[in-house]
């Protein structure tokens, strides 16, 4: 594609917006250098991906990309045998865990909702597990090499230490001495090239023995390092040394590890920046409120309502445009201010989105082509230093054009023709278009002459299009009528200005009898329009009107039953009440009468009494279902495993797994299994196909999971008691949720809040195992917890 075309349409600030979304520099420079496609198939997969980068961000929002960076020049580096510095290899061990942690993210969203292309390039992406431990067992988050990198390393920096405290201890006890502090300027200790010193007066430098190694801005200290630890510092200086030594060694280690997967780690970050830039085209799609558009190859455009991305959603005007169907080529006539050139710019920029895997700002149902090339020539393209004038700027575009473009192109022409003799350009005009329409393009052209609005009318597969205009409020509404050429307004604005209508009337006999006719029509038709435009206005009112009504009627209705459910329940209520009350008299009368037959020897019948106390608990009205439940067949089929069945004392629907001896079956009820009585049973569908029950299964309460899902949790500025509430209810959502690792952060603070968050995950039943962040996790801010 043509970069001045593409500068014309304004594309650079598209891919700017999208790149603002990334969180990466690889990611910043795919969105940068992204370039319209012409291979349908291809954009059908860059399209794809957008939509499942949007499903992730609607449903669990984009995962974080942070601690990954660019590590291509150390990798490349560390393949040829450079040693890397420990910055460098803490950002490789923070980029291996980044990478690890989104291909987890992936896999997770992929097990509820599939998005295969993302899967399947996260798929790629390599495990480093031995390599990430490695370095953060060798490099701390500040990146320090850790005295447990090696033993000798440990040796060295105890000795380093022990070095360092003697020669403090001989300095302390020299600067309190009075003879000395009389001529320091300070009591203190400093280091000048890595030495100890001290800061003596400069008068009693000839009294103070040692090596001078610094002196004040002013002169007046000097930094000296005693006689008497200059042997101490040799010492120290040389097992300093010995420290720089063991840290190379351990460095070139680590560096030799990561050459060994460099060509993979290579790979991964490639991998990362297109994950990366992907997720950012799903971020721009749902801040634009753009939608998929249908992708084709055969010239068809439609675009409903379609927004200019590059216009505040609250002022822009959207248009509806629909080109190749019934006709190949629009011709758009009318005044200056209009609207026209946003208009040709609105298709083109669209176009352009489209054909790069973008979502386009238009109504679901859009339909965009894969052009082989766009073509434009819009706007003053004046040239002062070519000494072109607006006429021959144009005509250079459009010469340029008409030698490149092939029937498969879209060619949009601003003001075709301008710039020159009305009569001349007009022509012009014509003999252009009709060219570029005989060659089968798809295109789009805007013009001041009225001369077109005829050839518009007369040639087939070409149709006039026009910008509303309101005379009464002298201003353009921006709206697109195709079907209705533009009319010139003129009259009617200088009449509304306060022209005389004797010069108003001597113009009007001035124009011709034809082009009156003309302007009649143009205007009658405009009529029509806005009678059809008012009445369907009128019937889209009153759908509106009856929607709300039939949803006022349904809150009502679901209001009265919800009144009936409170009184029966209330009835239902009452009665327990009553049976209640008689049972304990009952069970009273019982006793009595057991205690009477003790002592008056009656055989009162122990099973007689229970046979009573049954008959009692019959008496309990049963409690009726929201919902009746459906009749039992009068010769009902037997039960079998797989049977879809509905349990009345739940008011659930299940499936039988299972029958447990001849009076029971084990049910599945969502996520539970359990037993229950066949006659509690009634069977609503038999035995469906595996593949539709695994069907049915996999959607199980998905929806409010999906919705409010978080791997998560942050605690910080919470009290203990508050953030152990929240801990409890995020726990439960990440189980439901089939998370298998969530992040608690609290922040390091005093610690009060990790103990406390610590103690309880440790009693909790879902929890397998969990504990303090890595780098690149958040340290001992964040508790990683993992679940059963």
């Amino acid at each position: 594609m043509d970069d001045k075309i593409l500068h014309t349409l304004e594309y650079r600030k598209i891919l700017d917006k999208c790149a603002a979304y990334t969180q990466t520099s690889m990611g910043r420079e795919a969105a940068e250098s992204l370039k319209p496609d012409t291979d349908l198939e291809s954009v059908k997969r860059l399209l794809q991906a957008t939509d499942e980068a949007y499903t992730v961000d609607r449903l669990k929002g984009n995962p974080s990309f942070g601690g990954i960076t660019d590590i291509a020049a150390p990798l490349k580096r560390a393949r040829i045998g450079g040693t890397l510095s420990p910055h460098e290899l803490l950002a490789i061990g923070n980029t291996v865990n980044g990478s690890r942690r989104i291909k987890r993210f992936i896999a997770n969203v992929h097990e509820d909702e599939p998005i295969p292309l993302l899967e399947g390039i996260s798929e790629n992406l390599s495990e480093q597990k031995a390599l990430e431990d490695a370095i953060k067992a060798c490099i701390d988050e500040s990146a320090e090499v850790l005295d447990s990198a090696s033993p000798g390393l440990a040796q060295v920096r105890r000795e380093l230490r022990s070095g360092e405290v003697r020669i403090r201890e001989k300095l302390d006890s020299m600067i309190r001495s009075s003879s000395v502090a009389k001529m320091l300027q300070d009591q203190l200790i400093t280091i000048r090239g890595d030495r100890f010193v001290i800061p003596v007066k400069a008068e009693y430098r000839s009294y103070f023995g040692g090596i001078v190694h610094d002196q004040s801005g002013s002169g007046a200290t000097l930094f000296i390092e005693p006689e008497s630890i200059v042997a101490m510092n040799n010492k120290l200086r040389e097992t300093r040394m010995k420290e720089e030594r063991e840290i190379e060694i351990i460095l070139q280690k680590l560096t030799a590890l990561v050459g060994d997967q460099a060509d993979l780690l290579l790979l991964d970050i490639d991998l990362l920046g297109q994950l990366d830039f992907i997720f950012a085209k799903g971020r721009l799609a749902h801040v634009m409120k753009a939608s998929q558009p249908r992708m084709n190859d055969r010239g068809y455009l439609k675009l409903k309502k379609g927004r200019h991305p590059l216009i505040d959603m609250e002022k822009v005007v959207p248009i509806d445009v629909e080109l190749g169907n019934s006709y190949t080529s629009i011709i758009v006539t009318g005044p200056n201010t209009g609207g026209k050139t946003v208009t040709l710019k609105t298709i083109g920029l669209l176009s352009l989105m489209a054909m790069s895997g973008l979502f386009v700002p238009a109504e679901e149902g859009s339909q965009l082509c894969v052009f082989d090339a766009i073509y434009a020539d819009i706007g003053d393209e004046q040239s002062i230093e070519q000494s072109l004038s607006t006429f021959s700027s144009h005509m250079t575009n459009i010469i340029r054009i008409l030698n490149h473009m092939t029937p498969k192109s879209l060619v949009l022409l601003d003001e075709v023709g301008a710039g020159t003799d009305p009569a001349e350009g007009s022509a012009l005009a014509i003999s252009i278009l009709e060219h570029i329409h005989s060659l089968g393009c798809r295109m789009v052209a805007t013009t001041h002459y009225s001369e077109l609005k005829a050839y518009a009318y007369e040639r087939k597969g070409v149709i006039n299009a026009s910008m509303e205009f309101d005379v009464n409020t002298l201003s353009p509404t921006y709206r697109l009528l195709v079907g209705v050429p533009g009319r010139s307004n003129a009259f009617a604005i200088a009449e509304r200005l306060g022209l005389p209508h004797v010069i108003l009337d001597y113009a009007r006999g001035e124009v011709k009898e034809e082009d009156q006719r003309v302007e009649h029509m143009i205007a009658s038709l405009e009529e029509n329009r806005l009678g059809a435009e008012s009445e369907r206005e009128k019937a889209e009112k009153l759908r509106q009107e009856m929607e709300q009504l039939r949803s006022r009627h349904q809150q009502e209705l679901e209001k009265l039953e919800e009144q009936r459910d409170r009184l029966i329940e209330k009835a239902r209520g009452e009665a327990k009440e009553v049976i209640a009350k008689a049972r304990r008299e009952a069970e009273q009368i019982i006793a009595d009468l057991r205690q009477l037959a003790k002592e008056e020897g009656a055989s009162v019948k122990e099973h007689k009494l229970i046979a009573a106390r049954r008959q009692l608990d019959e008496a309990e009205p049963q409690q009726r279902k929201k919902g009746a439940a459906k009749p039992k067949a009068k010769a009902p089929r037997q039960i079998e495993p797989g049977d879809e069945v509905m349990v009345y004392s739940l008011n659930q629907k299940g499936h039988v797994v299972e029958l447990s001896g001849a009076k029971e079956a084990v049910v599945q009820l969502g996520i539970m299994k359990m037993k229950v009585s066949l006659d509690d049973l009634e069977l609503v569908n038999a035995n469906k196909p595996a593949e539709k029950q695994v069907q049915r299964h996999a959607t199980t309460v998905k929806r409010t999971r999906d919705d409010n899902i978080r791997s998560e949790l942050d605690l910080r500025g919470a009290n203990l008691e508050e953030a152990l509430i929240e801990v409890d209810r995020f726990i439960d959502e990440a189980f439901l949720g089939n998370l298998g690792q969530v992040y608690l952060i609290h922040g390091k603070g005093t610690g009060i809040l990790r103990q406390g968050i610590s103690e309880y995950l440790r009693k909790h039943k879902h929890i397998k195992s969990y504990r303090l962040g890595n780098y690149g996790e958040g340290g001992t801010g964040v508790t990683v917890v993992e679940l059963k």
